[in-house]
């Protein structure tokens, strides 16, 4: 009893004079310990009224310094990735969509794929939530501490292409390889002409086998040579896309009809023919 009652009298804070604030307050910004400074009487208060022993003190400023710092760390990596939306995993409605192993997706949550060097290729129909789901992992990736830059395949190919006329090919193709995580969003909406998908095979050979991706389209792999206007470069790229990967094939109705649907005034497309098959 008489140990607790030493640590316990032990608890910072229950004589902090003016000056020692001032001076604690002067070191927390020399430290750039902004969140802590923000908060420190209040944090001296508490741990005086609760008569906290300094570990435990210790503990709860560095905790909120660290909370405070990662959460600001990852604001700026998500701005950087430039989603087109923001929207957790935890809203995607697997219900809507029970041809998707969940099991599945929450272990591509765990971010092990990227550490295996593995692509994630997401086929589809339109609306089915394949945009939802790529912008999902690349959020639990920046979660687990990695960069990831998200596009979309029209706007990779127009940038890329852009940059070859203007002599900035190697600079542009840097800026897509750099990041750990890339995410190519919508691949077969818009036709890929010849030099466009000789542009796309060069960023994959970039990335093969030393940076994952995550790609979304709405066509078969057999319907790849259509999208990139060339059978041979289309194998080409399916051979490097699929040697480390892995397909989640979405078959159900689209997001943007579910109210149609539940009042009867569409009919449902699951007995239409879905994206899927090898080239």
């Amino acid at each position: 009893m008489m140990a607790r009652t030493a640590t316990r009298s032990a608890a910072p804070a229950a004589m902090t004079t003016p000056a020692q604030l001032e001076r604690l307050g002067e070191h927390l910004r020399k430290l750039r310990l902004l969140k802590s400074g923000e908060r420190l009487e209040a944090l001296l208060q508490h741990a005086a009224s609760h008569e906290l022993p300094y570990a435990d003190f210790l503990e709860q400023v560095l905790g909120e310094e660290v909370a405070a710092k990662t959460s600001k760390n990852i604001a700026m990596r998500t701005a950087m990735a430039r989603f087109p939306f923001v929207k957790p995993l935890e809203t995607f409605e697997f219900a809507y969509q029970p041809s998707l192993d969940r099991k599945q997706v929450l272990e591509l949550a765990s971010c092990h794929f990227i550490e295996h060097g593995d692509n994630v290729i997401v086929l589809g129909p339109p609306g089915v939530g394949k945009t939802h789901l790529a912008v999902s992992l690349g959020l639990k990736a920046i979660e687990a501490g990695y960069r990831v830059l998200f596009t979309s395949a029209a706007h990779l190919i127009a940038t890329l292409t852009k940059a070859l006329t203007e002599g900035r090919l190697e600079e542009k193709l840097k800026l897509f390889t750099t990041p750990r995580l890339l995410i190519v969003d919508e691949i077969g909406y818009l036709p890929i002409d010849r030099q466009g998908a000789n542009l796309f095979f060069q960023l994959i050979s970039r990335r093969y086998e030393r940076g994952p991706m995550i790609l979304t389209s709405n066509q078969s792999f057999g319907a790849w040579g259509e999208v990139f206007g060339d059978r041979v470069i289309a194998t080409a790229i399916l051979d490097r896309l699929l040697h480390h990967a892995v397909t989640l094939n979405i078959r159900g109705n689209s997001y943007r009809l579910k109210e149609k649907l539940k009042a009867g005034l569409i009919r449902s497309h699951d007995s239409e023919s879905q994206p899927g098959g090898e080239i």
